[in-house]
């Protein structure tokens, strides 16, 4: 059985980050990661906010030279699945498809992963007209027509966000009021977005991107249609957390309890990234979550008797 000092299950921004500085460190590190190197991010065609590259990046590319700088400084990458784990034991034991490992400390870099519409062609126009965050792609859409699904605080964040971009923003929501804070009503007034009460998303129309959606009036039964180039889902996002569920404390959504210190309730545990409870996920938080993991990973290890 292998045993490393420091696991890192995720190989996306926090993953690698956190391998970046735990190898550095001089311990014996690896990523665990079940497809490859990047995670949420490498869905991403083009990312414009992450910091040194003015003309944007590629998600996927990103992901790869994250994984090569962290090998760079000796941080093994395990292509496998974690299938289970026992954190409170002494090496912590993770079963994965390649065999069991044990380690010293672990960092769960697992990420989330946002609920889709489950509607047919959604996963193919993903990145050609269907989105999930307004700050990751909404400068695509410049000048152009958007919808947002959804009617909490990130929909109505997403659709503010998105009309000081596009020519026009309309926030679908199935209820007739919102469930995000009252404060916002106003603010949607007066940036002119125009919201479509008592309606879903039933269809997506397409040629080779996404031309507009298909919604019904849940109350009437009416159906109509939408043209857009661009439709934004913010029907909330579900943490990556199942197999630590019992082992680690969660919030009421599912996400790993830690602070700034990604400490977890397991001591020698961390969260990183997306998986933890916090205001933003973005490629730049989860990346600083990596360093944040490692570092004080490093100190429990120079701390426990």
């Amino acid at each position: 059985m292998a045993h490393y000092e420091i696991l890192i299950i995720g190989g996306g921004p926090a993953g690698y980050t956190a391998a970046l500085y735990a190898a550095r460190s001089g311990r014996k590190t690896a990523v665990i990661e079940k497809l490859s190197p990047g995670g949420q991010m490498a869905t991403t065609s083009v990312i414009d906010n992450y910091p040194g590259f003015p003309e944007g990046v590629d998600g996927f590319e990103l992901g790869e030279k994250m994984e090569q700088q962290a090998r760079k400084y000796g941080a093994e990458t395990i292509y496998a699945e974690v299938t289970g784990a026992d954190l409170t034991a002494v090496p912590k034991v993770l079963h994965t498809s390649e065999g069991d490992l044990t380690a010293d400390a672990v960092i769960i870099a697992t990420g989330a992963y946002p609920r889709e519409l489950g509607l047919p062609g959604e996963s193919e126009l993903r990145g050609r007209g269907i989105a999930y965050c307004a700050a990751c792609d909404g400068m695509g859409y410049r000048g152009k027509v958007v919808a947002v699904n959804g009617g909490g605080n990130t929909a109505v964040e997403d659709a503010l966000y998105l009309s000081k971009l596009c020519s026009k923003v309309y926030l679908i929501h199935r209820r007739d009021s919102l469930r995000a804070s009252a404060v916002y009503y106003k603010a949607l007034e007066e940036a002119g977005v125009k919201i479509v009460w008592n309606s879903r998303v039933t269809a997506l129309r397409k040629e080779k991107r996404l031309t507009g959606i298909e919604l019904e009036n849940v109350v009437t039964g009416e159906k109509s249609e939408l043209a857009c180039d661009g439709l934004f889902v913010a029907v909330g996002r579900v943490p990556d957390t199942a197999l630590f569920t019992g082992q680690v404390d969660t919030d009421g959504a599912g996400y790993l309890v830690a602070d700034e210190s990604c400490r977890t309730s397991v001591p020698g545990v961390f969260a990183a990234g997306d998986v933890r409870t916090k205001a933003l996920r973005q490629v730049i938080t989860a990346a600083a979550d990596g360093a944040n993991a490692a570092h004080w990973a490093e100190d429990y290890l120079l701390k426990r008797v």
